[in-house]
């Protein structure tokens, strides 16, 4: 039975290494003198080595299978060509979790993919767990145990509140390493491979451990999106922040991790899209991972943030003021008693209102540091309060940073210090000895407030009952109803006009004078289009004419298409031209569209410009299904929503109608999930008062799963 509790992995009572070796500098060596020398590990360690009945002055053991009883944990660190069969031995053993740390598995070729699914074949046929291969190992720095080669460890035991999974090792101990401003971690688990474990089985175990209260993740590849998005949900149950670095937005990047670990990076857009809408917070590097995961570790962001600024000097606090005001934050309207109170502490030449400058005073007299703080994190309005720090004076600030501690000691408000110079004087090393964590520019803190603080929001708005399970963790959802017919525009429209979505009036046609005999039965001008099975650009090719006016206009569009098509697909198969009324008045073109993502599933995507959405780039996606919430949500995050209340004098829209349009598209996808694609482009708005429906599908693509 595969087992899904993490407790032995990370905090084993027996440990065994197999390949321990004694050479010199030998990654074996580092592992054994990292457990035996430099671990409190509360149970056995044992060594095995077929070669050696010593290492280190230890007994060794020939095989796995010689120690008795089975331990919890088997760190592998022997040549790749015999990973697997050690494997085996272990679970034959009765070994609960095997860390190989042995590379040249997946990541290098065809032979090292075999291996490493057969890895995976052993941990699911036999329920060993394993972790690997290609990584550095776990590490318990709350209980200080090293399973890990890395010369770091020792260095690296800061212990803390954040729950560390990446999927590379490096970057995983660049984090560990944010300890030297104050950054505590309680486990790390680096996965490799991940031939088996990955990081949502660690996340998901973060989210249970009383230990941990913030998540942080490092991923290369995510290649199950539903167990990805069930421990993100777990952790958000259990109101457990994730802080995510998503490597390979870029081609280079994606090339890079193919060749590091062998993961698939997934879609970049689709991505973030995935993480904002479950209230995974995601970061641009190591620095704002570490910044981040510190400040939600410190305090639980509310719905709407207030920002305090508070410094001693008037460039500094202004320089943070602006970048306050450029991210879109908002700076605290002290209240009249929070200013009565800093006026009567402060000389008559500091700023009293937000940012407050106590000036230099501060420095020769601390206590103005400690008394202005203390009121200043006081103010009903001030949730977070940033103090850049410009300068180092040597000893001259340790009394400033020293105040900093005390006022932190007793606030709940967190204070962000923001250490501005290169030096790093013995007050930095006072702050992060605080755990304060100091932040090394202003850009930097802001961005992590930004960060804290927009997670608030989307805790805020989270719906009373929760959000609806994506479409991808419903394996077993099926529908009675039979699929749609929707092997051409017309069928689609058909389809989707019988559902409720508005679709322009019209009929297909096959001559010439049934087009025009269905040109006369619509008011106004009429758009002409090819119909195909085979043509989902028409424009494109010549298979579309619009502001076709009258029977000889309407006839010669008629045997335009027709001979264009001709020329440019002539094999394609034509089923007759589409005669529908051209919509006037359109005040705003959008794009509603689904698709399935390769590792979420279906996304519901709105985005503004019709044809023109990948040159304006102003769209919005959403796992589906989606809810009323959801749908407004997605619609006034777009940058034309102003557009809907009438901009400039412009005609308001009718918001409800496209918001009850995502919502049917949303019902219809998740009652027939064989729809692989839906593309309604363009989607026109007309004005709230205009003559007919003030949304229209006025072309429309429906690809079903080919079976």
């Amino acid at each position: 039975m595969t087992t899904t509790d993490l407790t032995r992995l990370f905090t084993p009572h027996s440990v065994a290494v197999i390949g321990a070796s004694e050479r010199p500098g030998s990654i074996a060596r580092r592992v054994v003198e990292n457990l035996a020398d430099h671990s409190d590990l509360q149970g056995s360690l044992h060594l095995v080595n077929p070669t050696r009945s010593t290492v280190l002055g230890r007994p060794c053991f020939p095989r796995i299978a010689d120690v008795s009883p089975a331990v919890d944990v088997a760190v592998v660190v022997i040549p790749a060509a015999g990973v697997v069969e050690a494997v085996k031995e272990c679970a034959a053993a009765g070994v609960s979790f095997v860390v190989i740390l042995t590379s040249g598995f997946g990541e290098v070729g065809d032979q090292g993919a075999e291996e490493q699914r057969a890895l995976t074949r052993i941990a699911a046929e036999t329920g060993m767990r394993i972790v690997g291969p290609n990584c550095p190992g776990l590490t318990n720095i709350r209980d200080r145990i090293g399973m890990t080669f890395s010369p770091s460890y020792t260095g690296d035991l800061t212990a803390g509140p954040i729950g560390l999974a990446t999927q590379g090792g490096g970057l995983g101990r660049t984090v560990l390493q944010a300890a030297e401003r104050g950054l505590g971690t309680s486990l790390w688990a680096s996965l490799g491979n991940a031939a088996d474990l990955d990081v949502p089985d660690v996340v998901t175990y973060f989210a249970g451990d009383p230990e941990i209260s913030t998540i942080a993740v490092l991923l290369e590849g995510i290649p199950d999106g539903a167990a990805f998005l069930a421990a993100i949900s777990l952790a958000a149950a259990a109101a457990k922040p994730v802080v995510a670095l998503k490597i390979g937005r870029s081609e280079y990047g994606v090339r890079a991790i193919a060749s590091h670990t062998a993961a698939m990076a997934g879609e970049a857009a689709i991505n973030s899209a995935v993480f904002a809408q479950f209230g995974v917070v995601e970061v641009d590097d190591i620095d704002e991972l570490a910044d981040v995961a510190s400040l939600l570790s410190r305090a639980t962001p509310p719905a709407d943030a207030g920002v305090a600024i508070w410094g001693m000097s008037g460039g500094a606090v202004s320089l943070c003021a602006d970048a306050v005001g450029q991210a879109g934050l908002r700076l605290v309207e002290l209240h009249e008693d929070t200013k009565a109170k800093l006026g009567a502490i402060l000389p008559s030449y500091a700023a009293l209102d937000n940012p407050v400058d106590i000036t230099a005073a501060g420095l020769a007299a601390p206590e103005l540091v400690l008394q202005s703080l203390r009121v200043l994190a006081a103010d009903p309005g001030v949730d977070v309060v940033l103090a850049p720090i410009p300068v180092d004076y040597g000893d001259t600030t340790v009394p400033v940073a020293n105040a900093m501690v005390d006022m932190q000691l007793e606030s709940t408000t967190p204070l962000l210090p923001v250490w501005m110079s290169d030096r790093r004087g013995p007050a930095y090393s006072v702050l992060a000895d605080a755990r304060l964590t100091p932040v090394h520019s202003v850009s930097k803190a802001v961005k992590a407030v930004s960060r804290w603080a927009a997670h608030g929001h989307w805790r805020a708005s989270l719906p009373l009952g929760g959000q609806p399970l994506p479409m991808i963790q419903r394996p077993s959802l099926r529908t009675s109803t039979p699929a749609p017919e929707v092997r051409t525009e017309v069928a689609a429209k058909s389809w989707l006009a019988h559902n409720g979505i508005p679709v322009p009036k019209g009929r297909l046609t096959h001559t010439d004078e049934e087009a025009v005999a269905a040109a006369a039965e619509l008011t106004g001008a009429a758009v002409l289009k090819i119909v195909s099975p085979d043509l989902a650009h028409k424009s494109d090719i010549g298979g579309v004419r619009v502001g076709v006016r009258g029977g000889d206009q309407v006839r010669a569009a008629y045997d335009g298409i027709l001979d264009a098509i001709g020329k440019a697909a002539p094999d394609v198969e034509v089923l007759g031209i589409l005669v529908e009324e051209m919509i006037d008045d359109v005040a705003l073109e959008l794009i509603v569209g689904v698709h399935v993502d390769a590792t979420f599933g279906h996304v519901l995507t709105v985005g503004a410009g019709g044809v023109l959405v990948e040159l304006l780039d102003d769209v919005q996606r959403r796992l589906l299904p989606v809810q009323r919430p959801t749908a407004l949500a997605m619609i006034e995050q777009l940058r034309v929503s102003p557009l809907f209340d009438g901009h400039r004098g412009g005609p308001p829209l009718d918001i409800e109608a496209l918001v009850s349009l995502l919502c049917r598209i949303s019902d219809l996808v998740t009652a027939h999930p064989e729809i692989e694609q839906l593309e309604l482009n363009p989607v026109v708005l007309r004005a709230v008062d205009a003559h007919g429906p003030s949304v229209v599908a006025v072309d429309a693509v429906v690809e079903l799963v080919q079976r």
